[in-house]
């Protein structure tokens, strides 16, 4: 086994389609509240962050995650070797005992191409992290079993929602990332034997019981990142023997969690800046050509997907970068950097595949990350006063068949007892 590798073979993804520019929340607020325009005008300018993606009245955390992972059977045309793992990580679980992924695998079901029954399904969950330690989880198991067929998929699937009007309401978004596991993979190798660790009891960030909103402390939760940071990055550089001027110089492309996009760009200048001592344009001018800046953008236009943001990223950096360097971007050293407040942080290397400029040339990476309609203030403040409960059926269901667009999934009814009830509308 020690020849083979692991990794990811391929990466859907899944974003809502009503969006909302901050110009338009900021604009809105002012009016309510003309003192409120420059403390939220600041908080926009210190994230660097544009707009928001938010979902239907339809679409909760499972729906977003069953439409990434069918749009991920469907770019595969059902390849997916022989399936084992099915797990999800996700902050905004929809049920505090069920995992979402079994919901999913309902949802899925109900499709020409259900998913087997002889697998391991289960939840990750430690904040925005959690998909990526069910994804490296899985990656270890497939590594031990050592069967070359068999393979897993990894869902991160996620609604950010903070308290409004606040200053914390331009870091909401939503979306799903679906990827698929494989031994030899064929987009990106992971190295397993050299992550770096970091992990605390701190409340910089949490979800008490029963809120469908996140509460978060700002300033803290971003020292808690950068701090969590540099032990992770010190225990990688440890464990793999190598020092820290060595692993940043020869990385090409640094692919963060990005809750906003200015937080993982303070994040990577302090490491340039700690153990490179390199900044301001120095720096500008050895992320740039890294393609760092322009994944990031793709972010200021999403929003926070918490777990599906590191792979929002990483998908927007090498479709990005292949256009630039074409068959040159295989072999190109990933340093990967996945936070999940409360916290942990887990740091490790990866590199891009022989066969990844096959894959990243089927994602159609423009289709859908300009596929979207910006919609009115009124139903953004909609969304924001929405709840889960018995009553959601009253409200919406008679009408969500005729808005759902055909080959996706839907929450069609929330049942006396709780239990979420999902349809899927064929194409047929």
């Amino acid at each position: 086994m020690a020849s083979k590798t692991v990794g990811i073979s391929d990466i859907s993804l899944y974003l809502p389609n009503n969006r909302i520019s901050l110009e338009a929340i900021l604009e809105k607020r002012t009016e309510e509240n003309p003192e409120f325009h420059t403390r939220l005008s600041r908080a926009i300018q210190s994230t660097d962050q544009k707009a928001i993606r938010f979902p239907s009245p339809w679409e909760d955390a499972a729906v977003l995650g069953a439409n990434a992972t069918l749009r991920l059977m469907n770019q595969r045309e059902s390849d997916l070797g022989i399936l084992r793992y099915f797990v999800v990580g996700s902050e905004t679980t929809v049920d505090l005992s069920k995992s979402m992924s079994a919901y999913i695998q309902g949802m899925l079901n109900k499709t020409p191409n259900p998913l087997p029954t002889k697998i391991s399904s289960f939840q990750v969950q430690h904040a925005c992290a959690g998909a990526t330690l069910g994804m490296l989880s899985v990656a270890g198991l497939l590594a031990s079993a050592g069967k070359l067929h068999e393979s897993g998929i990894v869902v991160a699937s996620d609604i950010a929602r903070y308290e409004a009007p606040s200053t914390a309401e331009i870091t909401q978004g939503a979306g799903s990332a679906a990827m698929l596991i494989e031994i030899n993979p064929k987009l990106v190798s992971f190295d397993l034997e050299t992550q770096g660790f970091s992990s605390s009891d701190v409340d910089d960030f949490f979800r008490p019981l029963g809120s469908v909103t996140a509460k978060v402390k700002g300033r803290y939760s971003v020292q808690c990142y950068n701090e969590a940071l540099d032990e992770a990055f010190g225990d990688y550089c440890h464990r793999a023997r190598k020092d820290p001027k060595d692993v940043l110089s020869e990385t090409d492309f640094f692919v963060f969690h990005v809750p906003f996009a200015k937080m993982a760009n303070t994040a990577v200048r302090r490491l340039l800046s700690n153990h490179l001592g390199i900044i301001a344009q120095e720096a500008d001018a050895f992320l740039g050509p890294r393609g760092f800046f322009s994944a990031l953008e793709v972010t200021g236009n999403v929003g926070n997907m918490y777990t599906g943001a590191i792979y929002l990223n990483l998908m927007a950096t090498l479709y990005q970068q292949y256009k630039v360097l074409g068959n040159d971007i295989v072999g190109k050293k990933i340093l990967f950097s996945s936070y999940g407040s409360g916290n942990t942080m887990v740091v490790f290397e990866g590199r891009v595949m022989e066969e990844a400029p096959g894959i990243i040339e089927r994602w159609k990476a423009n289709d859908f990350l300009n596929h979207y309609s910006d919609v009115e203030f009124e139903a953004y403040q909609e969304w924001l006063g929405r709840s889960y409960t018995t009553s959601f059926a009253d409200h919406y269901s008679s009408h969500i068949p005729h808005k759902v667009s055909a080959g996706s999934f839907y929450l069609g009814a929330i049942r006396e007892d709780g239990y979420r009830e999902y349809f899927y509308k064929s194409n047929l």
